[in-house]
């Protein structure tokens, strides 16, 4: 549920475009990282929203997971950091709310910055999740490991990569998506919580 929370914006975003409510352009030069020009997606990335939908899987999280607090709190926080996170990746195209003021660093206009910068931020989220679980059997070790690698190849896969249209570009989004979230599922199950840290449980 975590990986979910985190990439929740990310998720409802290729939907909300195949539904036309959400826009994005294919736009080589945009960025130096990424060929996307992000025209309006107020209701998958805007900050007000993505506070509102930290809140449900908040509670969702609160009915159907765990009730612990720690728990509660760091998926409902996962799906607003998507918001920070992209702050400093985008280029000022991050809204507020709806209709309001954009903002963004722009990181993605130094290919090298942003490498370094994902590089160790990813390092640091395979590290805290290695810290807080342990490895049941072989697949949570090994089956891990693959999904770890995996991501990484995928990633510099698509340095430069321009997708051919809009539609080719949200089917594969939601296909990533799909398989993503099933192997993480796949791995989670196959590891356990760690002495002193919450389980979804408590």
């Amino acid at each position: 549920m975590a990986l979910a929370a985190a990439q929740f914006a990310d998720l409802l975003w290729p939907v909300l475009v195949a539904l036309g409510i959400e826009q994005v352009r294919i736009d080589p030069g945009n960025t130096a990282f990424t060929p996307l020009d992000f025209v309006t997606y107020p209701y998958s990335h805007s900050l007000v929203f993505l506070v509102v939908w930290g809140v449900v899987f908040g509670i969702a999280c609160r009915w159907l997971v765990s009730s612990h607090r720690a728990i509660v709190a760091l998926i409902a926080g996962l799906v607003v950091s998507h918001w920070v996170l992209d702050f400093v990746t985008h280029r000022p195209d991050m809204p507020l709310y709806p209709g309001g003021p954009r903002f963004g660093l722009g990181l993605w206009n130094s290919i090298p910055a942003t490498l370094a910068v994902e590089f160790v931020l990813y390092a640091a989220g395979l590290w805290t999740y290695l810290r807080a679980t342990a490895a049941r059997d072989a697949i949570g070790r090994w089956a891990f490991a693959a999904l770890a690698v995996f991501l990484v190849i995928v990633y510099l896969a698509a340095l430069g990569t321009v997708p051919p249209s809009v539609q080719a570009l949200y089917i594969s989004a939601l296909a990533g998506a799909a398989v993503l979230l099933l192997w993480s599922w796949w791995v989670d199950r196959h590891r356990v919580p760690r002495p002193g840290f919450p389980s979804e449980d408590q």
